[in-house]
Order: C-alpha cells, then sequence, then structure tokens
C-alpha cells in the first residue's frame, strides 16, 4: 500500500474464522463468532484488501506461487526488496466483526545502523492507521523492513 491511499477493509465472521483456523487458533467456538475480537495480527489481512499488494495474484500475470517451486515465473522473481524485520500493533479497542475499517499508510521512522557481514543497513517503518465506520482510530500497525547495502557475507 502506499502513501495516501486508502482501502476498505471489512472485518467480516467468516474471515476471522479462517484466519484464526489458519494460525491454529481453535479457542473461540464456530456458533457466535460474530462476536469474538480479531487475533492480534488479524490486522496484516489487510493486503488482501489492496489490489497493488505484490504478492496477491493477478489475472494474465505470471505469479511466483508460494509452493515448493515457483509457478509462472521464469528466472528469478521480482520482490518488494528487503526484509521484514518488525511489526508491531497498538488497539485501541478490539477490532470486531462488522466493522468496516479504513486503512491508512504512511512512511514512519527511517535509521540507519552500520553491519560487519552486509554494509549499512536501512531500516524502514511503514505505519498503517485503521480507522472504524465513525473515524474512530482502532489500531496502528508498525512494520520496519532493513535493506542491506550488500548481500550478506558467507562464512
Amino acid at each position: 500500500m502506499s502513501d495516501k491511499k486508502t482501502i476498505t477493509f471489512p472485518v467480516e465472521a467468516t474471515h476471522v474464522m479462517m484466519f484464526r483456523r489458519s494460525i491454529g487458533d481453535y479457542a473461540v467456538p464456530d456458533t457466535g463468532l460474530e462476536k469474538a475480537a480479531v487475533p492480534p495480527t488479524f490486522p496484516r489481512a489487510v493486503a488482501q484488501f489492496d489490489p497493488d499488494y505484490h504478492l496477491r495474484l493477478k489475472p494474465g500475470e505470471a505469479w511466483f506461487g508460494s509452493g515448493k517451486k515457483p509457478s509462472g515465473v521464469e528466472g528469478k522473481p521480482s520482490s518488494a526488496g528487503g526484509l521484514h524485520a518488525e511489526q508491531h500493533f497498538e488497539f485501541l479497542r478490539p477490532m470486531v466483526p462488522g466493522d468496516v475499517l479504513s486503512v491508512t499508510e504512511h512512511v514512519g521512522k527511517t535509521w540507519e545502523k552500520e553491519s560487519k557481514r552486509a554494509g549499512k543497513l536501512v531500516f524502514t517503518e511503514r505505519v498503517q492507521e485503521f480507522r472504524d465506520q465513525k473515524g474512530e482510530l482502532v489500531c496502528i500497525s508498525r512494520g520496519v523492513s532493513v535493506r542491506t547495502e550488500r548481500p550478506v557475507d558467507q562464512k
């Protein structure tokens, strides 16, 4: 998601149930699920509502896939670059099924460190703000990525 872009993210009971199952969380029974708060990492599911998300399958385009071997892409696949280093979530209230969230993202802090094995490391924070249908802030997500100056020296 790029700066100034807003994604609409409906929080649906079935989506929450499937997310819970995918992470092995069976604590909430299938009945009454519509009243259960979402798991803490659920805000990352917003990527599935972003048409520009780089890992999302796009009709008519070759896709790297997520299996043991690449599917549809010849040679080395392109990537967003860098590594995902950290993820933080700050909830102002629980997200619950029935919420319709507007999600905006912007660049946060950027900093550098020196590495013996990869040269300069550049860290970039991306901040997502999740607001409910009333415009009230529900969650702030901070993801940190790191890019290396050169490939890591193998020792």
